[in-house]
């Protein structure tokens, strides 16, 4: 699978999970880990816009975790996957 293709899976599983309450949504986060660790040689940018999302995502998961608000979290993974989405082309 293509960096580009699990960019999109990404995206896919953080719009469901944004609409699922944190018990749901933990688990749905939890499984993107292995979607979005490094996976081989890429450019740098590539690397570090999948590096941005991985950290985007890892905020929600504290916060939801922590039952702490998510105001502005989800648009914010969504948007550094979305990048990673169009360098990784």
């Amino acid at each position: 699978m293509t960096d580009s293709e699990k960019a999109a899976k990404v995206i896919e599983a953080l719009k469901a999970a944004e609409r699922e309450p944190a018990q749901t949504a933990l688990p749905l986060l939890n499984g993107l880990v292995g979607l979005v660790q490094g996976g081989g040689e890429q450019r740098l940018e590539v690397e570090e816009a999948r590096s941005s999302a991985f950290l985007a995502i890892c905020e929600i998961g504290k916060a939801l975790h922590r039952g702490q608000p998510t105001d502005g979290l989800w648009a914010s993974a969504i948007n550094a996957t979305e990048r990673w989405m169009s360098l990784a082309r």
